[in-house]
């Protein structure tokens, strides 16, 4: 898919540069309608990438709805899926180099256990959102829920 994407990408370059090399023998005259031809071919484009993510979208709700599963589909990239994850992960051990160092420089051994409690937790919180049992399912109690 990332392959695609930058094949895309090197058309839409091609585009440009095409529309530039035009503008550059026509004149300024021409300037108004090649601008306008260009971003036609970028807003079909678009149009036609927003179309793909939606049909993918449904599709995958579809195949929840036809598993039964009562859990919305993980479509966004805020979903807590592995990527997420893992980044977020990444992301600590990286920022955990710079804090076990102050920590280690301000109050030795127990600055540094502290600190990689801490760690620990926010990596555990952030991963424990990821487990279905922890989530409950909201259900109306009161007629002000409506």
């Amino acid at each position: 898919m990332e392959a695609t994407g930058r094949a895309r990408d090197a058309e839409l370059k091609k585009d440009l540069d095409a529309t530039v090399d035009a503008r550059r023998e026509l004149g300024a005259d021409y300037e108004a309608a090649l601008v306008e031809s260009f971003l036609e071919k970028v807003e079909q484009r678009l149009d036609s990438t927003v179309d793909r993510r939606v049909r993918r979208q449904l599709a995958e709700q579809q195949m929840v709805v036809a598993r039964g599963d009562s859990r919305p589909a993980r479509t966004s990239a805020g979903d807590g899926g592995f990527g997420e994850r893992f980044g977020f992960a990444i992301i600590s051990l990286i920022l955990a180099i710079p804090l076990s160092a102050i920590a280690v420089v301000n109050a030795d051994l127990p600055g540094l256990l502290v600190s990689w409690v801490g760690i620990v937790g926010v990596n555990a919180v952030h991963a424990a959102r990821g487990w279905p049992w922890l989530h409950r399912p909201t259900s109306k109690t009161s007629e002000w829920d409506l």
